[in-house]
């Protein structure tokens, strides 16, 4: 009988890697052993986590800083430990999260332009975890809303707004979480631990919906996360020590609903997911290809697309958001690789002979508003990404200043710490005279910000002045 190939346009999809000159080059790369992705993307930055002596740092690059980055670049650099992981928030392309092996979670204002100045002090710390945290993730669909697993064991689910952990799971995991996944409303998360089992958990009634002992028998590291229609998609090891990928109901996880053996290499597989088109891209670390897979609901559910593949093996990736991408050139994907030095983005795009937009390749995507507060969420509410079309491409806008407003657990009145009082919460008023402030602090703001681009320009013109007097010195 004739095989039929199966149809679909993602069957040709085309990675490359960029020209030299548009990588991020003299970059030292963490050597932390910790299996995250040590990179993390929006449509405005990417951000890295670097060697740094005497505690933990990560660069943030402005997406066109391309080229050799100065040695004396500034960093983020609050953390007294290496810094494990980092993680944009959804809604707002200037604040990033991190978690350390100081025990604490940090979270940052990256200024609109970039660094020019290394940044120490963060907007808030959080402090819960007795032991390392190798894991942070932004709620997708509430305003602050922040997670974080240590290497205590434990799960913490803080709202940033208030610095306050007003969840902890420390009782769900008898050993080390490698990964946490929320779904696609942030109703459920998911996690895979060194027990070998992967639980699904509401972390609101803080109770498991979900578990499947032994999903991967090897010993090695697994990974779960949650796809678009509430599947669990898990990488792990056999016993064997081949490596695996494998899809899950969580209504009944008793058996899988796929199994698919790959290899037999021992990098941790990292999925990342494109819930618009259903492809899953794997990168092993240590590995120097990516393989794609598609998933659907007919059998074998996950279908081989192809692999990208490259001389150098990856450190790590970081993984572009939809609404970051180029729809003009059909791009689906855009990677960040990190190698021993340097960060070199890979584009995947499918080939299309027409320069239209190509809606069957771009349906609506979650766009950088978010649907819930993180008050409402706390209290039970569930809402779906807002989406956004990217017919005439993603124009980022401006985004509103993090705010926090720490709660005094002594007194019933929130007080605003003294670090926190220049980005206390605004309050919805009707009152004139806030509004008269509102204005006054405007202007005062963009006084600020011509100042300092003054003060770049002529950092710029002595330089150029310098290089020019070395020159006739020479």
């Amino acid at each position: 009988m004739r095989r039929v190939v199966r149809q679909s346009k993602f069957r040709h999809v085309f990675g490359q890697a960029v020209k030299n000159d548009q990588c991020y080059d003299d970059i030292r790369v963490s050597r932390v052993t910790w299996d995250s992705s040590f990179c993390a993307v929006n449509p405005r930055f990417v951000a890295i986590i670097i060697e740094a002596s005497g505690g933990g740092a990560f660069l943030v690059l402005p997406l066109h800083k391309t080229g050799r980055i100065d040695k004396s670049y500034p960093t983020v650099c609050g953390h007294t430990g290496p810094v494990l992981d980092i993680d944009w928030c959804p809604h707002n392309d200037q604040v990033i999260a991190s978690g350390s092996e100081d025990c604490t979670v940090m979270v940052w204002q990256i200024p609109e332009n970039g660094l020019t100045l290394s940044l120490t002090e963060p907007v808030v710390i959080l402090e819960g975890h007795s032991k390392r945290v190798g894991i942070v993730a932004w709620h997708p669909t509430a305003r602050n809303v922040l997670l974080s697993a240590g290497c205590d064991n434990a799960i913490i689910i803080w709202n940033v707004g208030t610095g306050e952990a007003l969840i902890n799971l420390d009782d769900m995991h008898s050993d080390m979480i490698y990964n946490v996944s929320w779904n696609r409303n942030g109703s459920l998360i998911c996690t895979a631990s060194k027990d070998k089992k992967v639980r699904v958990i509401d972390p609101r009634k803080q109770e498991i919906v979900a578990e499947k002992e032994k999903a991967h028998e090897g010993a090695r590291p697994m990974r779960a996360i949650f796809l678009a229609d509430g599947n669990v998609f898990t990488t792990g090891f056999s016993r064997m020590s081949e490596r695996q990928l494998a899809l899950w109901n969580p209504k009944n996880m008793e058996e899988p609903i796929a199994l698919h053996e790959m290899d037999t290499s021992n990098g941790v597989l990292l999925p990342f997911y494109d819930p618009d088109t259903s492809i899953i891209y794997l990168c092993g670390k240590g590995d120097s290809s990516i393989r794609y897979f598609e998933i659907t609901d007919e059998s074998p559910y996950v279908h081989y697309l192809n692999t990208f593949s490259s001389k150098e093996p990856q450190r790590g990736m970081g993984y572009m958001p939809k609404r970051g991408l180029d729809v003009n050139k059909c791009e689906i994907a855009r990677f960040f690789k990190l190698h021993e030095r340097k960060c070199e983005p890979i584009i995947m795009t499918v080939p299309r002979k027409s320069d239209l937009f190509q809606d069957d390749l771009y349906p609506d995507t979650a766009g950088p508003e978010a649907a819930l507060e993180a008050e409402e969420w706390f209290e039970g509410k569930n809402a779906d990404p807002l989406l956004i079309s990217l017919k005439d491409g993603y124009i980022p806008g401006k985004n509103r200043d993090l705010k926090v407003v720490k709660k005094n657990i002594l007194d019933s009145k929130p007080t605003a710490n003294k670090k926190c009082d220049l980005i206390s919460i605004p309050k919805k008023t009707t009152d004139a005279a806030s509004g008269q402030n509102e204005a006054k602090l405007d202007e005062i703001l963009k006084e600020i910000k011509s100042i300092k681009d003054t003060i770049c320009n002529q950092d710029e013109r002595i330089s150029k002045l310098e290089q020019q007097m070395a020159k006739i010195a020479a």
